[in-house]
Order: C-alpha cells, then structure tokens, then sequence
C-alpha cells in the first residue's frame, strides 16, 4: 500500500515523496485512517517504526482547514523531553512546508516571552513538555478550551519521569470530546490505567509485541572488571576493535557517570560529546548536532537520548551501564538499526548486572550472545594503559592497582623492569639514608638531621610579640581611621 491509499491530502501527499518515501510502515498504514476519522487511538510499536509520522502526516492534512485563535492552540502535543519535541517540530517544519501553519515549541531552557509572543499570534500545532506547558497555563497565558486533538507521545517514558500525575491534569484541563493519540513503545500497569482513564473505545494498533527489538540490531553482552577504570578499558577496546563503527551512542545510567566517561575519553583522544538532563538547552541542541553532522561520531549520554530520538545512521549502540529498568534497555538499543539499517548493540556486563541481564533477557524473550571475541583488544588495551597510570609499574600480583591517578608515593615493592621507568627520575639518596633494603618505606622526618629539627621546632615557636608586630601593619587604612579615640569618663 502506497501513502496515496491511506487519504491523505495532495499536499501532505507531495511533501512526502519529495522526502523520499513511498511506503508507509506498518504503525503508519494502521494509524492513519483511523485518525483521519476522528477516532482515538492507541498505538504500540517498538522504537524506530515511524510512529511520529503516524500522527504528524494526519494532523497536516486535518489542520488544513480552519484557523488558530490567539492562546488557544488547535491541537497539543505532549514529549516527555526537549529533545523529542524539537525533533517533533522538524517534522511539521519538514511535512509542511507547503501550507502556512503556526508551530509552537514550548520547551524549558527559553524565555517566557518569547513563547507568549508566539502563543499570542495563535498557533496551530503547540509542541511542549509537561511542565513549561503547565507554568504557561498556571500564569494564564495559554488556554487548552480550545484543543480538539491532544497527542501524548511516548507515554512510557513519561511515567520513567514521573510525568503522570501532570500528563492527568493535562487531560483534564483540555476539552473532554477532544480526540486522544496515545503512541508507547511498553505497556506497564500504569500506563493501561491512564488509557483506560482517558480515551473513548480507541482503536488499538499493535504492531509487535511489546517490547520487542528490532531484528537488524546485532546485540551482544561483553565481560568487564567490577572497577570503573576496568569497565573504561573495555569500552576504549570495544571502540577501537568495532568493525563498521560509524558513529556510537554510550548510554550511561547517572549524569555524574555520564560527564566522567566523557572526560576520560576525551583525554584518550576521542571526538565525543555529552548529554544529560543537566546540561542547558543550548549546550543540549549543539552537542545533538555535532553528532547528527558527524563532527562529533561519539555521544556519551544518559537515558534523555534513549528515547524516539531519531538519527537514523547510528551504527553502534554501547551500553556502559546495564539499565535498571529492562524496558529501557528497548529503549536503548532502538538508537540503532533504524529505518531497516543494520545495528550493532553491546552491552558491557559485570558480576552485579547478572540479575539486570537476566531481566532483560525475560522482557524481551531472547537471550543475549555473550561475545569473548574483543577479549584479546581489552587485554592489550590494559596493559598498555596501566604502566602509565603507575610510577612504579604493574603491581604486584594481587595487590589492586592505585588507581588512575598519575603517580604512586612509592609505598610497597615493586619489580620495575627498566624499560617502563617512569620519566621522572627519583632523587638521589642522602648520604645519612639507611642501606637500600630499607628505604623502600620512608618515614615522616627520617631525612631530617636532629639540628634541622632544633631549628624547626624553634621556628615554629615564635614570640607573641613578633607576630603582633607583623600583624600590625596598618598602611593600607586611611588616616582618619588610626586617630587615637578618647574613651568617656
């Protein structure tokens, strides 16, 4: 079935063959004329399956007719991050180009007033995440009296975020015979209850089973060492071992995890940026674009990139961190093998993550290849890296390494073949020193003669008047301030 079956209008129609795409996808042809005929819908397809377009291409051809009405947008559509609404917004940019449509983006990160300006001058399409499409409502610029299609998009990872309790204030707020979309990869309890809550006999579409992954994403579990600098050698590894890398997503589970891994890698000379929820929009929207123009092929990010992003060439998904959540690990590896491209997935796995895998691999009914083949590069990759990490070379068999700082204060005994010295040279030993047998562990004020310990303990013990008179020096107060006061009989 071609677009032209589904009845769409002529000009939605001409602006999706310029984009290139002639057949709809299965979440598209099921969709579509369901909501063309007003009806509401619930949509369920994994990540990757064209769901936006889903409702953007009906929406254009709906909002033909009619005009917006200044702060009473015609239709609303809810995203659970920044970034997915802004990729929303490309959409209708990119769809509708052709008919004159007021697009609204209501976003944290920008100002008040300019989105007022915006909502003033009427809006078709508002485009906005819960809370900053809550503050404008609450401040009495926006009213949703007048929405007669409301989209929440992404619903599962709404309740990740703790959206709920918002997205149902929202759907009271709007007018109750309004028409409903609700597109979700996942199906949790709490998500049922807010269907059933909130749309009027929808017309469910799904097109696979829930939580499923694509089946052009190759994935994979690697072995790591408990300890952070282990489990950084081995995604260095992964890297540099990885055939066909064009471009990577690194999920981690933490922002904290998320600015550390980007710094190390940038020290090991890798062209990569960050993204977390903590970052200000700008630097959000630069660090996105960087990666989508291939400037920068590696994006460290936490789970706010998890999600409907859509950048269709990422080639490798790493997981650094195996996600709490086994729905996100859907979410995750859903970067990846978009748009029928071939993926690759790799999860890198510690013995704590047994039972997070164990997880995974219920949720999503496959169990995941264990991979031992990057093996050899991790074990190259860290011998290669820790002399450098040690003054005194590898430790002894056993013993922990220190650590990743840059040196080591020489506690311990250490066979130190002379072709890993380290470049700084140690002082030459004192005359007064013990024998070298044992030196090896210096104590506090053994290299101090009993005269430099006199003068020390002499120095230290300074008279109260000498520190008065050093303290007393007043030439930077103006002289009206060091005039004697006469005290009051």
């Amino acid at each position: 079935m071609s677009f032209s079956h589904l009845g769409l209008s002529e000009k939605v129609q001409a602006a999706v063959a310029a984009a290139g795409y002639t057949q709809p996808t299965p979440i598209q042809e099921q969709a579509i004329p369901h909501v063309l005929a007003r009806r509401d819908v619930l949509g369920i397809a994994q990540t990757g399956t064209g769901k936006t377009a889903a409702f953007v291409l009906p929406m254009l051809t709906m909002l033909e007719k009619g005009r917006a009405r200044a702060r009473m947008p015609r239709t609303l559509i809810v995203e659970p991050t920044r970034e997915l609404a802004a990729q929303v917004k490309e959409q209708f940019d990119k769809y509708g180009a052709g008919q004159k449509l007021n697009v609204a983006l209501l976003i944290g990160g920008v100002s008040f007033g300019d989105q007022d300006t915006k909502l003033m001058r009427g809006v078709d399409v508002l485009i906005a995440t819960p809370g900053r499409l809550l503050d404008h409502t609450e401040r009495g610029g926006l009213l949703l009296t007048g929405v007669e299609l409301l989209v929440i998009d992404e619903a599962d990872r709404m309740l990740d975020m703790g959206f709920i309790p918002d997205i149902e204030r929202i759907c009271k707020l709007v007018p109750f015979t309004r028409q409903t979309l609700f597109f979700t990869a996942t199906m949790p309890p709490e998500i049922s209850r807010i269907t059933e809550q909130f749309l009027h006999t929808p017309q469910r579409i799904e097109v696979s089973r829930p939580a499923t992954t694509a089946a052009t994403v190759t994935q994979s579990l690697v072995r790591s060492g408990r300890e952070p600098h282990e489990k950084r050698e081995t995604l260095r590894a992964l890297i540099r071992g990885a055939q066909d890398l064009k471009n990577a997503i690194i999920f981690c589970n933490r922002k904290r995890e998320v600015a550390l891994l980007h710094r190390s890698l940038q020290r090991h000379g890798f062209p990569v940026v960050a993204l977390h929820g903590d970052m200000d929009q700008s630097a959000r929207t630069t660090a996105l674009d960087q990666f989508r123009k291939g400037e920068m092929p590696l994006l460290v990010a936490s789970d706010v990139a998890a999600r409907g992003l859509d950048i269709p060439e990422v080639s490798h998904v790493f997981n650094f961190d195996v996600p709490h959540h086994a729905d996100d690990y859907v979410h995750r590896i859903g970067r990846t093998g978009r748009a029928g491209r071939s993926g690759t997935a790799i999860t890198i796995t510690t013995s704590a993550d047994d039972k997070a895998v164990g997880a995974i691999e219920r949720l999503t009914g496959q169990t995941l290849a264990r991979d031992d083949s990057f093996a050899a590069a991790i074990s190259s990759e860290g011998a290669t890296e820790r002399p450098a990490r040690h003054r005194g070379g590898e430790s002894r068999e056993g013993r922990k390494p220190r650590g990743e700082r840059g040196g080591s204060r020489g506690r311990g005994r250490h066979t130190e073949p002379a072709a890993s010295a380290s470049p700084v040279e140690a002082p030459a030993p004192r005359a007064d020193q013990r024998p070298a047998d044992h030196s090896e562990r210096p104590h506090k004020g053994r290299d101090h003669k009993p005269q430099d310990r006199k003068d020390h303990a002499n120095e230290s013990r300074r008279k109260p008047a000498e520190a008065a008179n050093e303290a007393a020096d007043h030439s930077h107060l103006p002289a009206f301030l060091l005039r004697p006061v006469r005290a009051r009989a």
